[in-house]
């Protein structure tokens, strides 16, 4: 791994034109390479560049541990909760809370799932949405959602979607944004022929939606649509802290 990770870096510094040093320790050294990975702009690598790309994610992958969803209990007809990273899940699609840019996170080494997602699938997701976005000639709105390829991923499809940003009080506005969210994701999923879907916490954390009213209509916004469209795609509630678990876990068996 490390050999790989010294080619990786050193293809990414020359072809931005950096000089950084690449440290010797393994911590600072895959900090360097998601940074690298993070800023690199949306453009087509070499061949040789990018199967050493795939096969080093694909040990990373392989070294965190893959879940595969049909391992999961269901807490409700073809609905589940689970408390892990989104990236390692093996299921039909994942949500990804995109930005409007829809290219994922720039900044180097952040906390966000964009960030996540992006760093692991591997460049070419970015080189993807560029394409969708240039065809697109605008940014994207917030409530609805486009599909991508999940490169370096277990899943097969990333869907992404822009969720409403709070900034001050929360208004009826931003609640029927989420909403329309988890509709087009739906409704995208199930045209596409997907099985099963992973929501992430769509607009908490930096988009400052509260998590408890935002997990609030999570659920609702799903179980609604599958009332209504009789949809039978099994549906992950993905969350990564244990805040939001323990609020999923009440509202999710509050309802049973």
């Amino acid at each position: 791994m490390k050999q790989k990770e010294i080619k990786l870096i050193d293809y990414l510094l020359v072809e931005s034109k950096r000089q950084d040093e690449i440290p010797t320790d393994d911590f600072s050294r895959k900090r360097l390479l998601r940074a690298l990975f993070n800023i690199r702009p949306p453009r087509k690598a070499t061949k040789e560049f990018t199967l050493l790309q795939d096969e080093y994610l694909q040990e990373e992958l392989r070294l965190k541990g893959i879940t595969d969803a049909d391992s999961l209990s269901p807490v409700a007809p073809d609905i589940y909760l689970w408390k892990g990273d989104i990236t390692t899940l093996k299921c039909d699609g994942i949500v990804n809370a995109a930005n409007a840019q829809m290219l994922g996170c720039f900044c180097p080494n952040h906390g966000c799932i964009d960030n996540a997602i992006h760093t692991f699938s591997g460049i070419q997701l970015r080189q993807e949405c560029f394409e969708i976005m240039q065809a697109q000639g605008k940014e994207e709105p917030i409530g609805q959602a486009k599909i991508t390829n999940a490169y370096n991923l277990p899943c097969k499809y990333i869907l992404h979607t822009v969720g409403p940003i709070v900034y001050g009080k929360l208004t009826k506005l931003h609640e029927q944004l989420l909403v329309d969210c988890y509709r087009s994701c739906l409704t995208l999923a199930d045209n596409r022929g997907l099985k099963s879907l992973a929501f992430c916490c769509i607009s908490t954390g930096e988009f400052h939606f509260p998590n408890e009213r935002a997990a609030e209509i999570a659920i609702s916004a799903v179980e609604q649509y599958k009332r209504q469209t009789q949809s039978k795609i099994k549906i992950i509630f993905n969350v990564f802290k244990e805040h939001d678990y323990e609020i999923y876990a009440r509202l999710l068996f509050a309802n049973r």
